[in-house]
């Protein structure tokens, strides 16, 4: 699995024009992507890293403040530019196999006791944020 990570001001998406999910002040804008090997236990991996990173001001994780997150699917994460002039998405798990991981992420941060937000799989969503700082890492498990 692999992650973009940024540390936000706030962050909202949007699909057809209605918001699905936000996040108000400082917290993480987390894009997820699937690959075919991953398993729900690299998930469970992913969001125990995502909970406990120190990024937040101060050096301080979203466990340390209870900093929402805002989980979004992103499968364009797995593309490959490397050929040509279009990429290829052979990377990328697909849906019936990529969703329920993402959902599950998102699963083991709420057992954890983090407040998360969601994007809409599969649909074309609209996300807007404040990058802090700005501050983005690259996170794979």
């Amino acid at each position: 699995m692999r992650a973009v990570v940024q540390r936000v001001d706030g962050a909202r998406v949007e699909v057809a024009g209605e918001t699905v999910g936000e996040i108000v002040g400082e917290g993480l804008c987390v894009l997820v992507g699937v690959t075919h090997e991953d398993t729900a236990q690299k998930a469970a991996q992913l969001a125990r890293k995502l909970w406990s990173v120190r990024i937040l001001q101060g050096e301080k994780s979203c466990s340390d403040t209870a900093a929402p997150l805002l989980v979004i699917s992103q499968f364009t994460l797995y593309g490959d530019a490397r050929k040509g002039r279009r990429p290829t998405w052979n990377a990328a798990a697909p849906g019936p196999v990529a969703e329920p991981l993402v959902d599950e992420v998102v699963a083991q941060l709420r057992a954890l006791g983090a407040q998360v937000e969601t994007g809409s799989f599969g649909a074309d969503m609209k996300v807007s944020l404040t990058n802090d700082g700005p501050f983005t890492v690259l996170v794979e498990v």
